[in-house]
């Protein structure tokens, strides 16, 4: 039976801090081919909890670039991945949150998602610090670190709060130093 436990936001936070005007060689590069945001969020959250969910069609996982799930780097899929990660699906292993409300402040490592006015949610970011009355977060694609969201262009935005992750215990805290370092996922 999978155990929750903390989302380690200070893994998250220095993975994004090496890697986000980067590109970390184990993952392959999206950003000629629909963008790489969503794949260097996926990173950085795996940085935080070192356990993917190996479910077919509804799961979190990289392997490579022909092996991986939707939810690790198209936008949609990872936030209904996120908010809808219960024990009934793949055992919910992996990080799991919820969509809160703007006035709620996020946390380091959280995730803030960018749309547009048809309601279609295009953009990943990862929150990597505050600045005078906005976000700062990273993301790829256009690589940044800690830009201020203020700066962006968006019509819609939605806040995702990781509550924590579920593990089978396998790779709890085992993948970030070969992870950040750019040598092996170690979970695989």
């Amino acid at each position: 039976m999978p155990e929750i436990y903390e989302y380690n936001r200070q893994r998250a936070l220095a993975y994004a801090r090496r890697w986000a005007l980067d590109r970390n060689p184990l993952f392959f590069d999206f950003t000629g081919g629909g963008g790489n945001c969503t794949n260097f969020v996926s990173q950085c959250i795996l940085a935080g909890c070192c356990q993917m969910n190996f479910t077919r069609d509804f799961g979190w996982y990289y392997i490579s670039p022909d092996d991986r799930a939707a939810a690790w780097t198209g936008v949609e899929f990872f936030y209904n991945f996120l908010t809808g990660n219960t024990e009934g699906i793949g055992e919910g292993l992996g990080p799991f949150g919820r969509e809160v409300g703007r006035r709620q402040i996020l946390q380091i490592g959280d995730v803030i998602q960018l749309g547009n006015a048809d309601g279609d949610y295009y953009h990943t970011l990862l929150v990597t610090g505050y600045g005078r009355r906005t976000y700062l977060v990273s993301a790829h694609s256009d690589n940044a670190y800690n830009r201020p969201l203020s700066s962006y262009n968006y019509r819609r935005i939605r806040y995702l709060h990781i509550d924590g992750y579920r593990t089978d215990q396998r790779f709890v805290g085992a993948c970030f130093d070969d992870l950040i370092s750019g040598t092996s996922l170690g979970i695989v």
